[in-house]
């Protein structure tokens, strides 16, 4: 893996840039104004610029939450999430009609179309997961207590990572949530990165891609599943596992992926 200086050095070489958001273009409370001006140049190049995001919710949801960043809506035509994606299948009834919605209620809006399917966990045909109940945010036990009878039943996850940062905060996501349930015996599907459906709303097989991100797990994965060349941000989910740059390849052999290239911060 090979430190990147600068993102102009090898921007000629791709078509369309599939970069995250959450640890790349915002910490969850402001923009990274050098990723920003990594986006501008790429747009003032005619590059095609997809924004994949492992959000649970709809594109327009986290488009306005960009917006309220004051990140300029030019750079949003393309803004593609696993809520989304999730979405879709949801309102086919692909995993049954009622669901029991197990997250936040700021997550609402993944189900707005089928909302009168919502039904109690008893009853319910399957689990829909976008998160962790406000009132139990960091507590794990506490979902192995509240699904330990559950696990006949599938559980769809909106959102596979684990964890973000919200500025400095760590925060707990679906995909923990979803990982204990696969710990008790039950199955989860998952929509989002690294899951190669996802991919498939972002570019054609004929585009020569890079995918820019911080999660290993997901965004570099999610590259290596599609055969596709990558950036790792390394100030990102993973900060804390590493001293000093010279242990990022024991930290990509860890979670088992390869990455071309590592930034810092995604810079122009």
């Amino acid at each position: 893996m090979k430190e990147l200086n600068h993102l102009s050095d090898i921007y000629k070489n791709y078509d369309t840039f599939v970069i995250d958001l959450w640890g790349v273009i915002h910490n969850g409370m402001k923009l990274n104004p050098k990723a920003i001006e990594a986006i501008e140049h790429l747009k003032n190049n005619s590059k095609k610029i997809v924004f994949l995001s492992n959000a649970p919710r709809p594109s327009s949801k986290v488009i306005n939450f960009l917006l309220k960043l004051k990140m300029d809506r030019k750079y949003l035509s393309n803004v593609v999430t696993s809520g989304e994606a999730a979405m879709y299948a949801i309102n086919k009834n692909q995993f049954g009609k009622t669901f029991f919605h197990l997250g936040p209620p700021r997550d609402t809006s993944v189900f707005e179309k089928v909302k009168d399917n919502k039904t109690d966990l008893k009853s319910c045909d399957f689990i829909l997961c976008t998160g962790l109940f406000d009132n139990y945010e960091d507590d794990l036990n506490y979902y192995k207590k509240f699904l330990k009878k559950q696990i006949s039943k599938k559980l769809i996850c909106t959102n596979p990572d684990l964890t973000v940062h919200r500025g400095h905060v760590e925060e707990l996501c679906a995909g923990s949530v979803a990982k204990v349930f696969e710990e008790l015996g039950g199955k989860a599907i998952y929509f989002g990165k690294p899951y190669q459906e996802v991919y498939k709303m972002c570019f054609n097989s004929n585009e020569k891609v890079l995918a820019v991100g911080d999660n290993l797990r997901t965004d570099i994965k999610g590259a290596n599943n599609l055969n596709i060349d990558c950036i790792f941000i390394s100030d990102g989910v993973h900060r804390d596992e590493y001293k000093d740059n010279s242990e990022l390849d024991s930290l990509l052999d860890k979670y088992k992926v390869k990455a071309n290239f590592f930034q810092k911060e995604l810079q122009w």
